[in-house]
């Protein structure tokens, strides 16, 4: 057996970033940056107004109270959008409302809440002081012309998407999502509805690699259900790797007769057949097919999703362009509510969980249920993976990393 770490090592050698596109930014969403991004402008590119009030000189209200108050002239109203008009002079006021253009002359903003009507058409009382520069927004605040907004590599969320829509950019140089194909073997396999024969079980995992596919931000392809036949699984994984980026299978990958995954696999491409030093998902297939690509997943349901998090989905990441610190998942610490039992095998176990903030501020973690590597609930219902190293387990309050999920 061979550690997870190198294991890993293998897959990422061989996964290499497609070249950057154009893209619309409402379609980059997810994507890694494949270039560096610069302002063009000010953000905001005008000094303006952060509240309603009325914008004055804050050394005309500098003695305002609520018993004795200071009245000013009103000359107008300005609103986000407007144009300053007139310069605001000594004894003067212009109401104004937030995100409008700041106006000559006055230095402060005399919030609404502190004025009131005199009751003389065309003036206000204002019922305390404001230093000046209060609630005035200067220009490139934001962010400034010619100022570094992203670094090529930025995994680009909604935020990053406003951030650029405000600089005006309406596309952006990205690396593609990659199309990723998924294909299941086995005659045991069945999809969909219908009555079972014997011997016969419904293929989830095809149904469950296409979902995490497509939570992760990737294209995700069904390259459909293989029969236990050379022919069939040659011409599926050969169209697969000429249309995706990368393939993924399910089953097939361990030393049985049957396994025609890898008879096929070691006809057509450069693999690597391994066994991991983890639980589930020791046994783990790993090659090029014409340049794609291709990872070889253990057929039993858990197995299947243990192998995709911690292999091939670190691969899918670096052909998508992330950064090595982004292509793993962090591990956190938490405190297990309950005893976390493991085999006693020189493997790492991968124990599925459900992680959740405590009352302490620290993350607890306790089993999801069963943990065979065919008992696919219990892995829907857990959000993390506990890792235990080889030895006694972890014992109800002592701290373990978890991996989150979701």
């Amino acid at each position: 057996m061979i550690p997870l770490e190198e294991a890993r090592a293998r897959v990422l050698a061989d996964c290499h970033a497609a070249g950057a596109a154009r893209v619309r930014l409402d379609a980059a969403l997810g994507l890694v940056l494949a270039e560096d991004v610069d302002s063009g402008e000010a953000v905001p590119p005008f000094p303006s107004s952060a509240m309603d009030g009325y914008a004055v000189h804050a050394s005309d209200i500098a003695g305002a109270a609520g018993d004795h108050p200071v009245r000013l002239q009103v000359i107008g109203t300005l609103a986000a959008g407007g144009t300053p008009e007139s310069t605001v002079r000594r004894g003067e006021a212009l109401r104004i409302m937030t995100g409008a253009p700041w106006p000559p002359g006055a230095d402060t903003v005399a919030i609404v809440e502190t004025t009131r009507g005199a009751g003389d058409a065309g003036q206000v009382e204002v019922l305390a002081p404001a230093p000046a520069g209060a609630h005035v927004r200067p220009a490139g605040e934001d962010l400034t012309e010619a100022q570094r907004v992203f670094d090529r590599g930025t995994v680009l969320g909604p935020g990053h998407i406003g951030v650029l829509a405000s600089i005006g950019r309406e596309e952006v140089a990205v690396v593609p999502a990659p199309r990723v194909g998924v294909l299941s073997t086995g005659d045991e396999l069945v999809a969909g509805g219908g009555a079972l024969r014997p011997g016969q079980i419904r293929d989830s995992n095809r149904a469950t690699l296409l979902a995490l596919l497509r939570r992760d931000g990737f294209t995700a392809v069904d390259l459909g259900l293989a029969r236990d036949d050379e022919a069939d699984i040659r011409a599926r994984l050969t169209a697969g790797a000429e249309r995706c980026d990368a393939v993924l299978t399910s089953g097939g990958v361990s030393m049985g007769d049957f396994d025609f995954v890898r008879k096929v696999l070691d006809e057509l491409g450069d693999m690597n057949w391994m066994q991991v030093a983890i639980r589930p998902a020791k046994p783990f297939a790993f090659g090029v097919l014409g340049g794609t690509p291709v990872f070889g997943l253990p057929g039993n349901p858990v197995s299947s999703m243990v192998s995709y998090e911690l292999l091939a989905r670190p691969g899918l990441r670096r052909l998508a362009g992330y950064p090595v610190d982004a292509q793993v998942r962090p591990p956190v610490r938490a405190v297990a509510d309950a005893t976390l039992a493991r085999p006693s095998d020189d493997r790492t176990t991968y124990m599925r969980v459900v992680a959740r903030p405590g009352a302490d501020g620290r993350f607890h973690a306790r089993s999801a249920g069963g943990q065979g590597s065919n008992l696919l609930w219990p892995m829907a219902l857990a959000n993390a993976l506990a890792v235990l190293a080889p030895g006694r387990g972890v014992e109800a309050g002592e701290e373990v990393d978890v991996l989150v999920l979701e």
